[in-house]
This record gives C-alpha cells, sequence and structure tokens, in this order.
C-alpha cells in the first residue's frame, strides 16, 4: 500500500460495501472435496458466460483447486450463515454435513445454494495480494427464489424486507 493509503482504513472504507456471499468447490484428483468462502465473485461477460472471483495469495485451498482446471460456485442464500463460517475456517472438513452433490464435471456444490455454476478456469491474473480467477460457465442450475446471504461490515446479513 503507498503512503496516502492505510490498509486498515482501505479495508475499513470497502466494508462498506455490501458482497453476496459464495462457496467455491472443487474435487482434487484425488477425490478430495476442496471448498473455501468467497465474496469477491462476479459476472464478467454474457458472450462467451465468464465470472471472476478473487482470491487471497495466501489461500491454502485454492494452490489444490487451480491443477484440477476448474472449480463450481454455490450462492448461498441467509440460511447459509453457519455452510458461509464453516467454509471460512482452516483445518475442518468442509464439506462434512453439508448437503450437496456433484456437477456433471464432478465439482460439489451446495443442493440448497440459490443457484451454482460450474466453471472452467479461463485465466489468471496477478493483482497485488490477490489473484483474479476468471472462470469460463460450462453448467448451471436454475435460480432459486430466496434471499441472499450478504457480506458487510465484516458480518454475515440479511436483506430487510417488508
Amino acid at each position: 500500500m503507498n503512503d496516502v493509503l492505510d490498509s486498515r482504513a482501505y479495508r475499513d472504507a470497502l466494508s462498506r460495501y455490501a458482497s453476496g456471499v459464495v462457496v467455491i468447490g472443487a474435487t482434487a484428483p484425488q477425490g478430495e472435496r476442496l471448498g473455501f468462502t468467497c465474496q469477491s465473485f462476479h459476472s464478467v461477460s454474457l458472450e462467451p458466460p465468464l465470472i471472476s472471483i478473487g482470491v487471497a495469495k495466501t489461500s491454502s485451498t485454492y494452490p489444490l483447486i487451480r491443477p484440477t482446471g476448474r472449480f463450481a460456485v454455490s450462492v448461498l442464500g441467509d440460511n447459509h450463515r453457519e455452510v458461509a463460517s464453516a467454509f471460512a475456517r482452516k483445518g475442518t472438513d468442509r464439506w462434512g454435513g453439508v448437503v450437496h452433490h456433484e456437477t456433471a464435471a464432478g465439482n460439489p456444490v451446495l443442493t440448497e445454494s440459490l443457484m451454482w455454476l460450474d466453471c472452467e478456469i479461463d485465466a489468471e491474473h496477478e493483482a497485488g495480494d490477490h489473484h483474479i480467477v476468471v472462470g469460463r460457465v460450462v453448467e448451471m442450475s436454475p435460480g432459486h427464489d430466496a434471499n441472499p446471504l450478504l457480506f458487510y461490515r465484516g458480518g454475515f446479513h440479511s436483506i430487510a424486507t417488508g
């Protein structure tokens, strides 16, 4: 970070932008199910269908996913707070006890997610302390009507309805 921006102040300022929460899932060549929580997920292009995720260079899971060349994105609903927290922790069986199934390519997705996308890694770019990973969507689920889980000011939130 340069002298003008303090990294803590920058993080605090960006925390005022609400984002959706997703779980990134993949299956390692040995059959191990991998996954992590991600709040940096974006649609990039409709033609071809591309999305992006931001992954910290310190991630211990993404280096295991990268060689597979693919990953799935499960969009979390506001009933998935515990799932989001579990997938953010290191050293646990993140998929244990979570209702999920596999995509045609074999990647795990949350069965009760708002929707999911199965992707092939199209590109990866270094960006400061993160990787920007572009995924080409090869399969997707229909969407479900429910409220999304949001991340705002360091915590999980729901949309207020009424």
